[in-house]
Order: structure tokens, then C-alpha cells, then sequence
């Protein structure tokens, strides 16, 4: 792969090429990325999504719109490091073609605001309850409508595939959705595969997939421009990484280590006298033991610590991702760049620790609990009236449904029992955490129990 065509400007419905040494330097097409992005509707779900904690009572708990905003700045930190030393390694980029250290960050940052923003409400769980509902709930039902890959995108509901979707798919009026750069797209894209085959233990791009049968053929497209290696998958689609999307990864993994770690110290569900037990090895080098000590509250030296350990991953993370640069561009890079990292352990021993004390929490157990029942009562009602829609078999209950649930707006008249579903699912994940029990509420009856009627 080759850096001149991986930082392509191209957008969906270009009639000519866009040069990099033509770019307005005030707004570079990669900062254009990241403004559509924050300001899409997709983008402000995630206020009012779950990171760790559902429906968390309190203000200091990240929400995935937080966590994403952090990711970004990391990710263009990571983006900037790299880009500087890729341009002295590959000097023709920035004498022929114009490109910045800048430009590098730019990519790197758009593609980290966006890379949760697929993800279905109430955490992780949401996912597994959309792919439970089609695996052992009422959607099993439809399996004999579908392909055995169409099948396997419900079966295995992506948040990833779902935020290629959001960011790529074509609306009423706007051919391309938001119309990003391929370079952002392709660096978004941390499984650039179809949902079948499933393989297990082979490259970390293979580990899950990122492109529903819906968007397959608008991949394939950006693929080809950015000049990603294909893979020979037995049977199904997939190319190697965009070299970018694993500062991306990079910029997700350390914070979701360090700053999961911290909500679980503010929350008190784990003991202060841990955080420098666990980071020293990360901090020992830079950190001010007297201006530690003389900091009054827990919160600020907590915060201290967060900010020390995440300089400290990100400067290991651009480490190894030069000297892979090689192996990256050939495809033949096949972990995330924290796994190669000196400070392995130390990750893992966190993460652990988080998993034992923060994920399992009851809080955290129960609201997912909730999480599944109530995504799989909406998509009991919502698939049922979409299908239903399609075959012209639309009951009473199925209109009101269709009629309360603002389902896709924009979207194209589903022609397909897959397009249904996928439709019906796509509103579903697009929900957040307040909006499903909402809606759950309306659907239930339990509003109407509330107001006393």
C-alpha cells in the first residue's frame, strides 16, 4: 500500500480529483471530516450513551460522546506524531503532493470521533441483544428470508458495520451521507471485511467485521481508491487495514484503559492507593512526586496520573508503529499496536482489574439486564411492522407502530426483507439510552401507567 493514494481526499459523487497541494489551508478536507461529523445528529446520540456505566445518576461518568471527544484529541496527537516522522521517511509526500504532519492528525482524529458513534445503546450489550433477538428471539423467524450473509450481519449486529452505514449510506437528497474523505473512511474502518467468513485467531481486521451486505459495493469502492490490500477470505470480502486506523485503535485502547480506569477510582469502586500502584511503571518517569503529593484533592491527583500514563502510551504507540511501518503498508501487521507494547502487562493488569471491579459491577450488570429486554421488545414491534410494511400485510398495531417510530428518516423504501430488518435495527442501534426506555415505555404501556391514565 502507498501512502499517496491511503490519504486520499476523494468524497462520494467527485467528478474530479482532489489535490492536496489545491486544499485551502485555513479548512483543509480533513478538518471538513471531522465538522460534518460532530455536527451529524449521530454524533449527538452519544451524549446519551453508555461507556461504562447505564444510565449512570451521575455528571462525571463518561458517555460515549465524552469518551469519543477524548479519543479524537489522543488521536490526533498519535496522528501528528506519526505523520511528522512519515513525512521525513517519505520526503516526495510533502515536496510533490503537498501533505502536512497536520493532515495526518486530521484523518486520525475524524475517524476516532466517529468510531463509537454506530453503537447501539446501554453498551456492548446492546449489540448482543440485537444479535440474540435474531439468533434465539422472535427474529429467528426470519432467517429463511435471508441470505446466509445477510443473516449473518443480524445474527452478528456490528456497531462498527453500523457506523460505516451512518457515515457512508445514501439518504433522500444526499447521495454518500456526510460525504467524508475515503482516507477518514478507510481509517475508520477497523474490520474492512464482510460478516462472513468468521474467522477465529487470524489477523486482528479479521477479529469482527465492518460493512453490512448493504454497503459491501460502496466499500469496495473506497478499497480501491485508497489501494487497501485485498485478503483472500475463502468465500467473502475483505481487505488489509488502512495503515491509519490502528493509531485510531491505538487512540481507543488507551483511553478506554487509563480513563475507565479513572471513572472506577471517582466512582469508589476502586480504592484510590491503586491508581499509582498500578500506573507507576507508566508514570515513574515524568511523574512530580512533591507536585503529586501537594495536590488537595483525589479527583485532581487521579487526573495527574491519567494525563502522565496517557502521554506515556502515546509516545509507545508511535514508537511501534514506525518501526512496523513497513509491515503495516504490506498488510502484514496483524495485532493492535498496544499489544506490542512495552507496558503490556501493566495495560493488562488494568484492564483486569476493570473488568473485575467497574464492568461486572451490579450497577453495571443490572442496567445491561434491562438493556436487552428492552432493545428486544422494540425490535419485536418495529421488525414485525417493517416487514409487514414490505409484503402489504400491515395490521391496525403495526401502523401506529410505523407511525410512532421515526424509523431512518430519509431512508430509502426498504425493497427487501434484509433492507427491512437492517432498517429496523439501524433505528434501534441509533437510539440512546433514554430514547429506548422512551419509546419502550410508549410500547409498554408504562407511560400511561406514569401519567395516572
Amino acid at each position: 500500500m502507498q501512502w499517496e493514494k491511503l490519504l486520499s481526499l476523494r468524497r462520494e459523487g467527485d467528478t474530479h480529483k482532489r489535490l492536496r497541494n489545491e486544499q485551502d489551508e485555513t479548512r483543509l478536507g480533513f478538518e471538513v471530516d471531522y465538522d460534518r461529523i460532530i455536527f451529524s445528529p449521530y454524533f449527538r446520540s452519544l451524549q446519551d450513551k453508555t461507556q461504562v456505566i447505564p444510565l449512570s445518576k451521575t455528571d462525571f461518568v463518561h458517555t460515549r460522546l465524552t469518551h469519543s471527544l477524548e479519543v479524537s484529541v489522543v488521536g490526533r496527537s498519535l496522528g501528528r506524531l506519526a505523520g511528522a516522522q512519515i513525512l521525513e521517511k517519505h520526503p516526495q509526500l510533502a515536496q510533490i503532493h503537498g501533505y502536512r504532519f497536520n493532515d495526518f492528525g486530521a484523518i486520525v482524529a475524524a475517524a476516532a470521533l466517529s468510531h463509537d458513534i454506530g453503537n447501539p445503546p446501554f453498551g456492548h450489550s446492546g449489540e448482543q441483544a440485537i444479535g440474540s433477538f435474531f439468533d434465539i428471539g422472535p427474529g429467528r423467524e426470519f432467517k429463511d428470508s435471508l441470505t446466509a450473509k445477510e443473516y449473518a450481519d443480524l445474527l452478528r449486529f456490528e456497531g462498527n458495520a453500523h457506523g460505516f452505514r451512518l457515515l457512508s449510506a445514501n439518504r433522500q437528497g444526499i447521495p454518500g451521507g456526510l460525504r467524508l474523505s475515503y482516507a477518514t473512511l478507510g481509517a475508520f474502518t477497523k474490520y474492512p471485511k464482510e460478516s462472513l467468513p468468521h474467522q477465529k485467531g487470524g489477523p486482528i481486521a479479521t477479529k469482527k467485521f465492518g460493512v453490512f451486505q448493504s454497503e459491501v459495493s460502496t466499500f469496495c469502492e473506497i478499497a480501491e481508491e485508497l489501494g487497501l490490500k485485498s485478503m483472500d477470505l475463502k468465500g467473502g470480502i475483505g481487505f488489509c487495514r488502512h495503515p491509519l486506523t490502528y493509531l485510531v485503535e491505538a487512540a481507543d485502547d488507551i483511553c478506554y484503559t487509563i480513563i475507565d480506569f479513572e471513572d472506577g477510582i471517582n466512582l469508589g469502586l476502586i480504592p484510590e492507593e491503586y491508581a499509582l500502584e498500578y500506573l507507576i511503571k507508566l508514570v515513574k518517569d515524568r511523574i512530580n512526586t512533591e507536585k503529586y503529593r501537594g495536590i488537595p484533592h483525589m479527583p485532581d491527583r487521579i487526573g495527574y496520573l491519567r494525563a502522565i500514563a496517557i502521554g506515556t502510551l502515546v509516545q509507545d504507540a508511535v514508537r511501534i508503529f514506525m518501526e512496523e511501518e513497513e509491515a503495516i503498508l504490506k498488510g502484514e501487521f496483524n495485532v493492535a499496536l498496544l499489544d506490542k507494547s512495552r507496558y503490556k502487562a501493566q495495560i493488562e493488569d488494568i484492564i483486569n482489574l476493570s473488568v473485575d471491579r467497574i464492568y461486572q459491577a451490579p450497577e453495571v450488570v443490572e442496567k445491561e439486564v434491562a438493556g436487552y429486554k428492552i432493545l428486544s421488545d422494540i425490535l419485536d414491534v418495529s421488525t414485525k411492522a417493517m416487514v409487514g410494511k414490505l409484503n402489504g400485510k400491515v395490521s391496525s398495531y403495526d401502523k401506529l407502530i410505523l407511525s410512532m417510530l421515526p424509523i431512518e428518516k430519509g431512508q430509502p423504501e426498504a425493497t427487501s426483507v434484509y433492507a427491512a430488518l437492517l432498517q429496523a435495527c439501524s433505528f434501534v442501534a441509533s437510539l440512546s439510552d433514554r430514547g429506548a426506555v422512551h419509546i419502550h415505555n410508549k410500547i409498554t404501556g408504562k407511560q400511561l401507567q406514569d401519567q395516572n391514565l
